[in-house]
């Protein structure tokens, strides 16, 4: 069984997911996910389901923009699911965990903010971080087939002249660096000279999850402090501390300040999961990147995404 409570494991996408008619299918077929669609509409004054619909996909791109629409299409999912099974979250699985943005997906999906509040939360987080750094100053680089200490190495060296900080440890051999372009860039030559199999920019339009982003993470702590946190239903492992976090309100407004600046600790937090029983992972929301990675992770867990209504449908079947 896909989602059973002692095994399972939910996870939620993060920026880069996005792609234009995310999610219309599901609000086309069913009243409850195009209600969250509306919700987040209200919440935000505009109508970004219309861009998500019909795009354009520079639009959609926009990190003020793709932050809270991933995480309408993750709950719309969520939201069918729960309302056609009559079952709640809290009995379908063990755990919940986002990457970057997707933490925002999780905790709300685990009740600790209102659907409205993440909108919210996600449009100042993602103006927040695209506003931190001046356009074209900024920059992010995939090394692929670097382990984390050695990325841990190219990244120290490449700080001689700037920042230059681990920003994902995505999976292993998959690691992502942020920071000053002109550094990043640095940092290329050097994987490359030390052998690493492929180091590439990145199409990103800011350095996300390193310390240039430290006005962005001031703007959370201003914003979180405003916004009612409840304790989470369901446990919720954080990418900051790649375990799960407790429900004290003041802890998860720490970790997501935080997590604006830190690594985002997907692998182990994905590896401290399965250490705590989790057999299969179930992957709410658009696209497949996360299921990929956990494949990459541990190759004997089962990882599926659910997004389409045919997969939705395929994950009732047996909760029925």
């Amino acid at each position: 069984m896909i989602l059973n409570k002692p095994c399972s494991a939910i996870i939620f996408p993060g920026q880069g997911s996005q792609y234009v008619g995310m999610g219309v299918a599901l609000a086309d077929k069913y009243k409850a996910a195009k209600e969250v669609f509306d919700e987040v509409d209200e919440a935000l004054g505009q109508d970004l389901f219309k861009i998500i619909k019909e795009g354009p996909e520079s639009e959609l791109r926009l990190t003020s923009n793709a932050q809270p629409a991933l995480m309408a299409v993750s709950l719309a999912v969520l939201r069918v699911i729960e309302n056609i099974s009559n079952q709640n979250i809290e009995n379908m699985v063990s755990f919940l965990a986002g990457h970057s943005l997707g933490e925002y997906s999780a905790l709300t999906a685990a009740g600790s903010f209102s659907l409205a509040n993440a909108a919210k939360l996600l449009r100042v987080r993602g103006e927040s971080m695209q506003n931190a750094v001046p356009v074209g100053t900024g920059g992010m680089a995939a090394l692929l087939g670097a382990e984390l200490d050695v990325a841990k190495e190219i990244a120290i060296l490449a700080s001689e002249k700037g920042v230059c900080d681990i920003a994902n440890d995505n999976a292993p051999g998959q690691i992502v660096l942020s920071g000053d372009l002109k550094t990043v860039e640095q940092s290329i030559e050097i994987a490359k000279a030390k052998g690493i199999r492929r180091a590439v920019l990145l199409p990103v339009s800011a350095p996300f999850h390193c310390s240039l982003m430290k006005p962005a993470a001031e703007k959370m702590l201003e914003a979180l402090r405003n916004i009612k946190i409840l304790p989470p239903k369901v446990p919720v492992v954080t990418n900051v501390n790649a375990t799960k976090i407790s429900g004290d309100p003041d802890d998860i407004r720490g970790s997501l300040v935080q997590q604006v600046t830190s690594m985002v600790r997907w692998r182990e937090s994905v590896e401290w999961m399965i250490e705590n029983g989790i057999t299969s992972f179930v992957e709410l929301g658009a696209g497949k990147v996360l299921t990929g990675l956990n494949k990459r992770i541990d190759k004997d867990v089962q990882s599926i995404s659910v997004e389409s209504p045919d997969a939705i449908e395929k994950v009732l079947k047996e909760l029925r």
